[in-house]
């Protein structure tokens, strides 16, 4: 049986059998990569980037002991910052911003809400990403019989794998999330111009209704906020989460835009000229060489188009990304790194067996805040034991879990509610009740409140059972945000218990009635332990919720 080289292949002939090489025919040559220098040269003449920020130096939590304390009541749909530099000055958006902005406290608070952490309801997760490496490139050269080297034939590496995010429907908990998603790396480039293969991308499935948001290490926060506490003997963990301040390097929607919308990221990659692989000869012998010097000046250009690249694709918005509908095609989070060059690149009339290829970039590694916020079209809003479960178990589907302590509601429920099958539907969100102070993070704090921010309407459902049930409203009122909060919704008041004793609560509806009808707000009496006007209920919840 015959035996040859895997590289040569047999051709028939009328008189002999010949061997060829079975060189690819489709690699640069050494024309092609003197035009692609040469082009590289000229661009390193005229160009202007923006010069490359490290990671160290983009983020730094510093402590402002002047600044006074803020406390962030009700909901939030932008953070607080103040702009230190901006372009043409600085590179890039220089802003300063409170840490609470970018961390929660629940995740710094020790055994803090242990009884909803151990639902199978999750509306809040901090996780970190990371994409890819890209794969080295080949120091390779062609094989033949009768030759001892041929042309260089090194492959470039693979991409890194790149973290997607995609919101579909059926889900409604973040807890089947896992903690860390990385991204495989790109595979290394091998020879006969094999490029290597591209790393496996990761993908994120979550409800619809996930805001994601950039956020910072917990563990690093954790430790800063210790040492803060030790340093002060004690403080409130809300005070020093406001008054440190996080330094961030933002883009705007345009390049000479002064107001940030996105956060820079940055790769912790090696610099411009530099990521070279050597074989045979090392870095100092190729450095001394005049003729490695001028294709290393090229080359930088290159690697400077590379890093140029990745400041405009590495970016995220800095209110966060939200994913109120599904999503068709999936969004990246993080993309990969790009792979090395193969030694093929860096043949030329000068440079006959280039000994030397490049590394793959870095992928990027990130921590985000992914929280879940109920798209409902109502939201019931109370204090503990004022009812909202058992109106939720008469005006819908919804079980949730009804008693006689307090915070009977440990985690958010959703109901659908029916008027007729010509009419349309609506949804009611029961959120855990809220208590006085609860936006300084007294009982359950002010953490569920994301899952009625988007509903057009709020319930404000208080008990006539109370000696003061006004002072209840006004409480709840204060603790979701006060008149500002309050403008942008529509508001329904249930004076719910108004069967307890009809002549002493007779007197505490007029005086609600009073101060609603001073505000243009619907307000109606209802008993939903014996289910007495809850068909009224029904309609003026719908014409709450633009549902009439």
């Amino acid at each position: 049986m015959l035996t040859r080289p895997a590289a040569l292949r047999l051709l028939p002939s009328s008189k002999f059998c010949r061997y060829i090489s079975d060189i690819p025919d489709n690699a640069p040559g050494a024309i092609d990569n003197e035009i692609w220098l040469q082009e590289l040269a000229n661009g390193r003449k005229k160009s202007k980037r923006t010069p490359s920020v490290s990671q160290t130096e983009d983020l730094s939590i510093k402590h402002d002991k002047k600044a006074v304390a803020t406390k962030s009541r009700g909901l939030q749909s932008k953070i607080k910052y103040e702009v230190i530099s901006t372009p043409p000055d600085t590179p890039f958006i220089e802003i300063k911003s409170p840490l609470s902005n970018f961390t929660k406290m629940s995740y710094l608070q020790k055994n803090k809400n242990v009884r909803v952490q151990q639902s199978n309801f999750v509306d809040l997760r901090i996780i970190k990403c990371r994409s890819g490496n890209g794969g080295d490139g080949c120091v390779s050269f062609f094989r033949d019989r009768g030759r001892a080297i041929g042309p260089p034939d090194g492959g470039d590496g693979g991409e890194g794998g790149s973290v997607y995010i995609q919101a579909i429907e059926g889900i409604n908990s973040l807890s089947k999330l896992k903690t860390t998603y990385i991204a495989d790396n790109g595979l290394n480039g091998t020879s006969d111009q094999a490029d290597g293969a591209k790393g496996k991308d990761v993908m994120i499935t979550v409800p619809v209704g996930t805001v994601v948001t950039w956020c910072l290490d917990p563990k690093i926060v954790r430790e800063y906020v210790d040492q803060k506490i030790k340093e002060n003997k004690g403080g409130s963990l809300r005070d020093i989460l406001e008054t440190s301040k996080i330094r961030l390097n933002c883009t705007g929607r345009f390049s000479i835009d002064q107001k940030p919308s996105h956060i820079q990221l940055f790769r912790k990659s090696y610099e411009a000229g530099k990521g070279w692989i050597f074989k045979g000869k090392d870095e100092e012998y190729h450095l001394s060489k005049d003729w490695f010097q001028d294709l290393a000046k090229n080359v930088t250009e290159y690697d400077m188009d590379l890093e140029q690249s990745e400041l405009e694709t590495d970016r995220f918005p800095l209110l966060g990304l939200d994913l109120s509908k599904p999503t068709d095609k999936p969004i990246c989070l993080l993309k990969g790194g790009k792979g090395g060059l193969g030694n093929m690149h860096f043949l030329t009339n000068l440079i006959r067996n280039p000994r030397f290829s490049k590394e793959g970039r870095s992928g990027l590694e990130q921590y985000f805040m992914f929280e879940l916020k109920s798209i409902a079209d109502l939201g019931l809003v109370g204090l503990p034991n004022a009812g909202k479960s058992t109106i939720l178990n008469r005006i819908s589907n919804a079980t949730p879990r009804v008693g006689h302590w307090e915070f009977t509601t440990l985690h958010p429920t959703v109901g659908t509610i029916s008027l007729g099958i010509d009419k349309p539907k609506f949804t009611v969100a029961d959120i855990p009740g809220i208590i006085k102070d609860a936006s300084q993070d007294k009982g359950m704090g002010l953490e569920f409140l994301r899952h009625i921010e988007r509903s057009k309407g709020w319930v404000f459902v208080i008990s006539l059972e109370k000696e003061e049930p006004l002072e209840d409203l006004f409480t709840l009122m204060n603790e979701v945000g006060g008149e500002e909060a309050l403008a942008t919704k529509n508001i329904l008041v249930v004076c719910n218990k108004a069967d307890i004793d009809e002549k002493s609560t007779f007197t505490k509806y007029q005086t609600v009635l009073t101060f609603c009808q001073k505000n243009n707000w619907e307000v109606i009496p209802i008993s939903a332990l014996k289910g007495e006007n809850i068909d009224a209920l029904l309609v003026k919840m719908a014409q709450c919720a633009g549902k009439a």
